[in-house]
């Protein structure tokens, strides 16, 4: 009988070859993390990785972390995207293609009555603050990779120093999370 019944056993994220590696990166770097160069990393959201220890051992922490705007606004697009289908018989996803000078190419009338619905919703959504969200951490342990980490900050922008400040406070374990819950109005984005 295996005894690699533990998924921990066979993760490479445990390794201490591709912990190396990763620290090697990290040096070479000059950083407490590397990017995910093949992710789309904005001001508001970034895929890295960092080590650290879990249940005791180093490991490969994959990471990504993003500002509470950014998961509001993800929900409300999937509430809208949701109801879209189940107000659309023949819903189908709004797809964006370019034309061969690089302009969008104009929806089809249905994309557009799509579109015009689903911003209705966000609307309304937005109205009556429906979507609340507060800082959190979800961790899984059982990740192909490393130990994986779902983090949701309230700040204006992920930045160097908001990444580096989340790796200490949780390699210390002084992590603190505001249990606010916060609800944006897409004008606020606009003012700023």
């Amino acid at each position: 009988m295996p005894l690699t019944n533990n998924p921990l056993v066979d993760n490479e994220g445990f390794d201490p070859k591709y912990i190396e590696d990763y620290q090697a990166k990290m040096k070479a770097a000059g950083k407490d993390y590397v990017l995910d160069e093949e992710d789309d990393n904005s001001d508001e959201y970034a895929h890295f990785y960092f080590i650290g220890k879990f249940e005791g051992r180093d490991v490969v922490y994959d990471a990504v972390i993003y500002t509470l705007r950014l998961q509001h606004e993800s929900e409300m697009y999937e509430i809208a995207e949701h109801r879209a289908a189940q107000h659309f018989p023949s819903y189908k996803k709004i797809t964006y293609d370019e034309d061969e000078n690089g302009n969008l190419e104009a929806l089809d009338p249905l994309e557009e009555e799509i579109g015009l619905f689903m911003a209705e919703v966000i609307m309304e959504l937005e109205e009556e603050e429906t979507i609340k969200v507060k800082e959190h951490i979800d961790i899984d342990p059982h990740a192909e990779f490393g130990v994986s980490l779902d983090v949701g900050l309230h700040t204006e922008k992920i930045t160097t120093k908001t990444i580096e400040r989340f790796i200490k406070d949780y390699n210390e374990d002084n992590l603190k999370l505001d249990d606010t819950l916060y609800s944006f109005q897409t004008q606020d984005q606009e003012a700023d």
